[in-house]
């Protein structure tokens, strides 16, 4: 029998219900743009440099061409959708996208970008949101919004298979792109992280500048079975959002990404509204958990601003237990 396409989930989710079919469109439209920049991914170099450094975005950091080319396909899908506005982490401030939508979609069109050009796997997140009653959907007030407010929440990775993982509160699950029907495929109909795990994924060059109990932390993984744990561990890091958090939900372990020490990484650099949130939705939504280690979870972060940053730890429950172990006694 051939897997349940995504269209199929979405309707036997949404039924009748006029909310729940307008997050279904939502995700459907998404999931639309997804494929297409699938396809500029897979083409890679061939028809332009799409690694190449075009500008900055709004945050100082380096646009690559496809950063821009996935930016606008998302926005141009989300108009097609009863989507009021969007929040893209490559714009100031939100764009207006179908006045008569009654959602908001905040995403990051392009995570890992980075790595274009060194064919390693890249991604985008996306979260959907309700509007504020009162409130220009297309302001920055309108999305400055928990985690918990999420409708639904996800990514799509550009690896070997396109696999799309997502949340409508009803569980996370995955879809794979089915080349041959052009459609997204269930493959995974309810993820659930182990427990328990015996690797970690953070970057060891920024070691000196971590908090103590995160150092602690990191220390029990590396003296492995001489160590308190008893048991060895192993390190894996892609330094792509989407590829370290796809591990984790297939096979378990636990994803560090601490604020530190460093000037303007204090509170953490993974983006709140359009990373962080629908990253700990799903994670939650799979069994495991998600905190910024300042005590609290991801998912109850007040965000002010609408670029607002913060630490990212997420993974297997009983390694954030320990993580927040650490945090406590010190």
């Amino acid at each position: 029998m051939a897997a349940e396409l995504l269209a199929d989930y979405l309707e036997g989710w949404a039924g009748a219900d006029a909310g729940r079919r307008d997050v279904a469109a939502a995700v459907a439209a998404l999931a639309d743009a997804c494929r297409a920049i699938s396809v500029l991914v897979a083409q890679g170099n061939l028809e332009q440099d799409l690694g190449a450094a075009v500008t900055q975005n709004v945050q100082g950091e380096t646009q690559k061409a496809l950063d821009d080319l996935t930016d606008r396909m998302l926005i141009e899908a989300c108009r097609r959708a009863p989507v009021a506005a969007v929040a893209s982490e490559e714009d100031e401030h939100p764009v207006p996208a179908n006045p008569d939508g009654t959602l908001l979609v905040a995403f990051d069109p392009l995570d890992g970008s980075s790595n274009i050009d060194i064919n390693v796997s890249i991604g985008t997140i996306f979260s959907v949101l309700p509007t504020k009653p009162g409130v220009d959907p297309a302001s920055d007030e309108a999305f400055l919004q928990p985690g918990r407010n999420q409708l639904a929440g996800g990514y799509v990775l550009y690896g070997p298979q396109t696999t799309l993982v997502m949340t409508v509160g009803a569980g996370a699950v995955c879809f794979t792109l089915d080349r041959k029907r052009d459609a997204f495929a269930m493959t995974h109909a309810e993820l659930s992280i182990p427990h328990a795990t015996k690797e970690f994924a953070i970057n060891m060059a920024n070691q000196r500048h971590w908090p103590k109990p995160v150092q602690h932390y990191i220390d029990e993984c590396l003296q492995g079975a001489d160590g308190a744990r008893g048991e060895n561990t192993n390190m894996r890091w892609v330094a792509s959002l989407v590829a370290d958090c796809n591990r984790v939900l297939m096979r378990g372990g636990v994803f560090l990404y601490p604020g530190d020490a460093r000037p303007g990484y204090g509170e953490g650099r993974i983006r709140v509204l359009y990373e962080a949130s629908p990253i700990a939705f799903v994670v939650e939504q799979a069994g495991g958990h998600a905190i910024t280690g300042f005590g609290g979870t991801v998912m109850d972060i007040e965000p002010t601003k609408l670029h607002q940053r913060a630490s990212l730890i997420f993974g297997s429950k009983d390694e954030i237990a320990r993580i927040e172990g650490h945090h406590a006694a010190a």
